[in-house]
Formats: structure tokens, sequence, C-alpha cells
């Protein structure tokens, strides 16, 4: 009896630490579930949404995209891996899709190298994935949704520019890493466009591969080939400054005009140095924001999402033609971008 009444006494002292311990295992185990959907089998951890951003080449230019996707992982506390074919390579690209379709992706953005070529392997992988194009696009493909600029408008701004420097006609030459690319062949048909009618003649067009050194000796070979030459155009990010220095070491500063594309800093500051005349650049801060949110909505709210694309299945992001008279205020603004 005196033990039954100690045991009641005991039981009743430590009752109510019981309770509390109990009702807080209870409160932990349900925080730790909130606000995340469980996976799909029964898996009480969260689905990782798993996002990618790839590019057709490791330029400069892509360093203000990254930052674009910087800036929505911010935002949004989501992480988007972003990847860079070294040597600007289709099969470079290519094995980086296959990789990361295999190892499931929910949604990857790519800037297609050759988009007539790798319809296969972009539809093999918008068969797991939810894919996007960017700046270079593959309307062939199965993708949803194309970001980036009208290249062919693009091309026809930049042909308008050459136009006010040719205004009595002449020859010129142009220069890209790969006509194949969709961006490359509309933004030549803009340019094309323009001139016709001008009195200006297309003499050359050299592709570099994107191999730097080519980039540069395509130019100087073309110069030297033409002694009459007015004008070179560079379609690429990397062929202004090719285009820059080759102009500077063969003394042809002002006696051949250039005029290019995107906002390298070489060609930035050949523009206020006056060995090019102007650049059409691109909104590449945003082919990165908006990328890494519609992939991240596509993957996440694919119903909702779809809803939203345009009937065209195109987002303009536009372009601006920078020259001597605005480089300056528009390097101020890129620096801020890419903080």
């Amino acid at each position: 009896m005196n033990e039954t009444k100690s045991w009641s006494k005991g039981w009743a002292a430590a009752a109510p630490f019981l309770l509390a311990l109990l009702a807080m295992m209870g409160c932990n185990e349900k925080k730790e579930g909130t606000g995340a959907a469980p996976a799909a089998g029964g898996d009480s951890k969260p689905k990782i949404v798993k996002l990618a951003f790839i590019t057709n080449n490791a330029s400069e230019f892509w360093k203000i995209a990254q930052a674009g996707v910087r800036k929505y992982e911010q935002e949004s506390k989501v992480q988007v891996d972003v990847k860079m074919p070294p040597n600007g390579t289709t099969e470079e690209q290519n094995q980086i899709v296959e990789n990361l379709s295999s190892q499931g992706y929910d949604a990857i953005a790519v800037s297609a190298i050759a988009p007539n070529d790798q319809v296969p392997v972009l539809n093999k992988a918008a068969e797991k994935s939810k894919l996007i194009t960017f700046d270079s696009d593959a309307p062939k493909s199965n993708r949803l949704l194309y970001i980036g600029t009208n290249n062919y408008e693009a091309g026809k701004a930049l042909g308008a520019h050459i136009v006010k420097l040719l205004p009595s006609g002449g020859k010129m030459a142009v220069f890209v890493g790969m006509f194949s690319a969709d961006n490359a062949k509309q933004r030549l048909q803009g340019i094309e466009d323009a001139i016709a009618g001008k009195n200006i003649e297309i003499v050359d067009k050299r592709e570099d591969n994107t191999d730097r050194a080519k980039a540069r000796s395509n130019v100087e070979d073309i110069i030297n080939a033409h002694p009459d030459l007015k004008l070179v155009a560079g379609l690429w990010s990397y062929n202004g400054p090719a285009i820059a220095a080759a102009i500077e070491a063969l003394g042809k500063k002002g006696k051949v005009l250039a005029a290019v594309f995107d906002e390298e800093e070489e060609t930035l500051t050949a523009i206020e140095n006056g060995t090019i005349s102007a650049t059409v650049v691109q909104k590449p801060f945003q082919f990165g924001y908006l990328a890494s949110k519609w992939a991240h909505e596509l993957a996440t709210k694919p119903d909702a999402a779809t809803t939203k694309i345009p009937a065209n299945k195109s987002i303009d992001t536009g372009i601006d033609v920078i020259e001597k008279t605005n480089v300056v205020e528009f390097k101020q603004k890129l620096a801020e971008m890419k903080k």
C-alpha cells in the first residue's frame, strides 16, 4: 500500500513534464513539414526543384545574364544552375542538355547553337523537362517559349545604322561564330534587308566557330584582301573586340568602319575611342531573370504558367543602339546591373 501511494505520487509529479515533452515533440513534427509539399511516394522530405540555364558559349556577355539569374534566385529562394559550353560547340551543349535531362531537371532554358540540327536532342529533353529557349531560338523544337531579342529587327536596326555610316554605299563584310544559329541568320537577314537598294555590297562572310583567335584573323584577312572595304560588321558578342583589335593592329582606324552587336567591355571602349561606330545591345540581364522566372513557374505551376504564354510563344526583350553619344551613360547602367 505504501509502495502504491509512492508510485502514484511519483507519477503525479512527473506527468506534467511528460505531457509537455510529448506536446513539444508533436509540435516540432508538424513544423518540419510546414510550407512544403511532400515528395511523391510518401517521402516526407519536400522535393527540390531543379532548374538550369544553358548558354551557347562562355563569353563575357553571359556574365550579365548570369547576374539576372542570381537576382531571381535571391527573390525566389531557388537555385538555377548556369552551364556554359567552354568551347561553344554543339556537341558540348548537347551533352549538357542530355546530362541535365537524365538527372531529372524540372525545367531547362537553353540558347541553341545550331537549332535545326539540335531538334532531336531538344525534343528528347522536352519529354522529361519543361524546355524554353532564350537568345537563340529553336522554333522547330517542342520548346514552350522563347525569351530574347527579335533578332531580325535587331539586324534591321544595325543595318539602318550602316546605311547612315555609308551614305554613298560601299563594300562590307560580316563576321560571326556560326551562321547556322538562328540569331545569326536572323540578324544577317535584317542587315541585308535594311541595306537593300542602298548600293552597299556584302563581299564576304566568315565564321570562326567561337575561336577568338580566328575571329580576329578573319577580320585581318578580309581587310587585307579588300583594300576598298568600307565597313565590317560582327554579329556575336566577342566579334566586336576581335574587330576592334584587328582594325587597330592594321592601322585602319577611321578608314574601315565597324558596326557590331552586344556590350563586351572592349567593344564599349572601342566606341569611346572611335574604332567602332556603334553596337546594338540586347538585354541579357533580362534573358537570365525572365528565363529563370519562367522555368521556375513552368516547373512548379505548369497549368497556370502555360496559360500565360503569349500566342506567338515569344517574349521580346528589346534592344538599344549604343554610340559615342550615349556609351558612358550605358556603361554606368551596365556596372549597376553587374553588382
